[in-house]
């Protein structure tokens, strides 16, 4: 969800603040400007720059302003009355609604002087508003679980008559061209809502619909991994393909070819799901998979992409620069385009033009001008990128550099005054320089236009219920990569076990990071024509991690196993 501007006038807490010197009046408006330019509140801005502490600000305020003061960790998030307040709103004023008591709606703030978002709730609501004043640190990490809660509350309650009347935005349910029949009949309909329901509710971001000779198999994949959650009959196969196109409006006559479509699902008031669909014949039947398509993954915010401090300072300095490229590369799942439309929700504000090309679009972000690639009809990357430079772009962002002409316009536009952001397909960021330089791009251009390259993979998070200590001899660490001081000064190392709060041990997953700002040094390597080993061991000068050691960190703060930071890199 884009971030709206926030104003530029302080509020009451921010001059009590300098009244009682805890920051200057130049701080304070520094700071005011700083969060109108990152899309944050003035507290917000306050708490993440670690400029003053949560706990003492919530203290200051209460103190001075009469308000109560409580620790949103007593409430239970999953019951608040979030269906009383926009969702927008509650984003936009970073206010939640933690009771109802007659006609006044208690809101948790963070700043109680911050007019606005009382009064417009108020309007909204139609409902006298009361701030009750919390952490701004806890509170929007509750903004983003009491949400989420409250989705997959709604999701998990849904009974199997009511499954048949989901809102599904798709083709039309015309039988006529169907040689199955009765697509639509009540137990076909329930049955595939379920699984979409299922997939969602546990977390999924594929399904996989695989038809063979002697049986039909569904499959979810899970934090990165395939898991098999159904076999239906194989009479009823052709069936639940037929469902399917129908409702991603493909021509189900056509089983010869590949086809795509999209399938919207309406889950509530302020949740819509997206699919992408695609089918692929086989041997017995179309394979169809289907991608789950969450908006709301864009929204987790930057603290919870996984980045350590530096990568963090860095990334959001690159995306702060009026012009230059930013490009992310890894593999497909790798989390690039959370990565992406995360800076995108950053960067979003009424006064900037933001377009993107995608193929597809996975992710719908009001106020971005987002394009889908049409190769048949001579829409492609280069295309949409030279029509974009004709209509005063800031921020662009293109879907994946493939090509020389899309790696030449990119880089023109980066050249000219535009952030550019992008994907490429390479193992680690250096080889991402030497990748452009292989497509056709002069040296030149990619010292002078690329500002940061970040690679970057998924693993899974450690169950925190159920992870167990393991006891592994030093010389299997060393031989993992941690040193002689590290484990000296003692290292922790976690396994998954499985529960009932998790999958097989994990839950959840959370990105690893290769940062790296092109240096003057490492411009000047790329002007010599430096290779991908030169480059890699120029970064390491500067003190840059790479994938695995950044992987080892977190295997070291007990966040992931060493099993799953082999499973995505190398030594």
């Amino acid at each position: 969800m884009a971030k709206e501007a926030v104003t530029l006038k302080p509020s009451g807490l921010a001059w009590r603040l300098v009244k009682d010197q805890f920051i200057s009046e130049f701080q304070m408006q520094t700071a005011y400007q700083e969060a109108r330019s990152k899309g944050r509140t003035f507290v917000q801005h306050l708490v993440e720059e670690k400029i003053l502490d949560s706990r003492r600000i919530a203290v200051v305020a209460a103190q001075e302003f009469g308000v109560p003061l409580l620790d949103l960790d007593a409430f239970d998030l999953s019951a608040l009355p979030l269906n009383l307040v926009d969702e927008r709103l509650i984003n936009k004023h970073r206010a939640l609604p933690l009771m109802r008591r007659g006609n006044r709606l208690f809101l948790a703030v963070s700043d109680p002087t911050n007019e606005q978002a009382l009064e417009e709730i108020r309007f909204n609501t139609g409902l006298t508003t009361e701030p009750i004043l919390v952490e701004d640190a806890k509170l929007g990490a509750a903004i983003h679980q009491a949400i989420q809660a409250q989705d997959t509350s709604m999701v998990g309650d849904f009974a199997d008559a009511e499954l048949e009347k989901l809102e599904i935005e798709g083709g039309e349910e015309d039988d006529t061209e169907n040689p199955d029949a009765a697509v639509d009949e009540a137990p076909i309909v329930r049955y595939v809502n379920k699984i979409l329901v299922d997939a969602i509710t546990s977390g999924a971001s594929d399904i996989h619909f695989e038809p063979f000779e002697k049986f039909f198999r569904i499959r979810f994949r899970q934090d990165g991994l395939l898991r098999e959650v159904a076999n239906p009959p194989l009479n009823i196969a052709n069936r639940l393909t037929s469902r399917l196109k129908v409702m991603s409006r493909m021509n189900i006559a056509e089983r010869r070819v590949p086809q795509d479509g999209r399938i919207k699902l309406k889950l509530s008031r302020n949740r819509d799901i997206d699919f992408r669909v695609n089918t692929l014949p086989t041997l017995y039947g179309e394979k169809i998979v289907l991608r789950i398509l969450d908006s709301s993954a864009a929204q987790v915010g930057v603290d919870q992409l996984g980045f350590e401090p530096e990568q963090r300072k860095a990334f959001l300095k690159a995306i702060q620069k009026p012009y230059g490229m930013i490009l992310v590369t890894g593999p497909t799942g790798s989390g690039k385009t959370v990565s992406l439309y995360t800076a995108l929700n950053l960067l979003n504000r009424p006064e900037v033009n933001i377009s993107t090309v995608e193929d597809p679009v996975e992710i719908q972000v009001p106020g971005i001008n987002q394009v889908n690639l049409n190769p048949k009809s001579g829409l492609t990357f280069a295309a949409a990128l030279r029509a974009f430079l004709r209509q005063d772009p800031d921020i662009i962002m293109v879907g994946e550099i493939r090509d020389l002409e899309t790696a030449e316009i990119a880089v023109k536009a980066a050249q000219t005054g535009h952030l550019v952001l992008s994907t490429l397909h390479t193992n680690d960021a250096p080889q991402t320089l030497t990748r452009l330089a292989n497509m056709g791009v002069p040296p030149f251009n990619i010292a002078s236009s690329v500002l940061l390259i970040m690679a970057q993979r998924l693993v899974r998070r450690l169950c925190p219920h159920c992870r167990q200590l393991l006891d592994l001899p030093r010389e299997t660490l060393l031989e993992e990569g941690f040193t002689d001081q590290e484990i000296d000064a003692g290292l922790s190392i976690y396994g998954p076990v499985g529960c009932d709060k998790c999958n097989k041990g994990y839950r959840g997953r959370v990105g690893i990071f290769q940062v790296m700002p092109v240096s003057e040094e490492t411009s000047r390597l790329i002007l010599e024509g430096g290779n991908a080993m030169q480059l890699a061991e120029q970064a390491r000068r500067e003190g840059i991690s790479d994938l695995r050691t950044s992987g080892l960190r977190k295997v070291k703060a007990g966040i992931t196993s060493l099993e799953e930071v082999n499973r995505v890199t190398t030594d």
